[in-house]
């Protein structure tokens, strides 16, 4: 199981790095959309220093979202998700694969150029290393519940609106808890209890969303 897994991950990884500035977007539009926010609020240090973990971690989730609908629908329209599902892999291993594909193709990168947004936010350093802490560990949860809306609209046309719907309430509690800890090592409350309360919630989905996404697949496959 483990060489077909690690091939299925390997395979998504290039085709993602033959797409070019593609498979860049999302960072693009993270890093785009974090720079607008000291044009618009203004250069003020202090202000920039309170929203800061806000602002990185609301335009965090939104890009981690540009490419969720990539991440079964490809592999649907020119049928090597059939072909995928008839293989070795049980679907729930094929979930997981495609999850950790997404994550490292897309979390990952979010997680490298945050530290440089946080110095352009003027993120204090007691919340520095808390930030990069919680996006490691909240940015694969992204992925997970992602990967649980992009295969319950795999079959769907523009089902991009759809899986945003899906999946913003569920990326509340990452959102909140991520912020949170952030603050909290700011205001020197103990960021412990948040990144716990985000552990939790990254075991939760690992056990949890790859079933999800077999069940929709196999829907989306009969």
């Amino acid at each position: 199981m483990v060489g077909p897994f690690l091939a299925l991950i390997g395979r998504d990884l290039r085709l993602a790095f033959r797409g070019g500035i593609g498979s860049l977007v999302s960072v693009v539009f993270f890093v785009i959309a974090s720079a607008l926010f000291p044009l618009g609020v203004g250069p003020e240090l202090t202000l920039l220093e309170r929203i800061a973990p806000g602002v990185l971690w609301v335009c965090a989730l939104l890009a981690a979202m540009l490419s969720l609908d990539r991440m079964f629908h490809d592999d649907h329209e020119d049928g090597s998700l059939e072909q995928i599902a008839l293989g070795a892999l049980p679907l729930e291993l094929v979930a997981l694969a495609k999850a950790i594909a997404h994550w490292l193709t897309t979390g990952l990168p979010l997680v490298l150029a945050a530290p440089v947004l946080a110095v352009l936010l003027n993120l204090s350093t007691e919340g520095f290393v808390v930030l990069i802490v919680s996006l490691l560990i909240g940015s694969p949860i992204l992925s997970l519940i992602g990967s649980v809306g992009a295969a319950l609209t795999v079959g769907l046309r523009r089902g991009g609106v759809l899986l945003s719907l899906l999946v913003l309430p569920l990326y509340v509690p990452v959102l909140i808890f991520g912020v949170g800890a952030v603050e909290a090592a700011i205001h020197g409350l103990g960021e412990r209890s948040h990144l716990l309360i985000l552990g939790g919630g990254l075991v939760g989905a690992l056990v949890l969303a790859p079933f999800a996404a077999a069940a929709a697949l196999r829907l989306a496959l009969e």
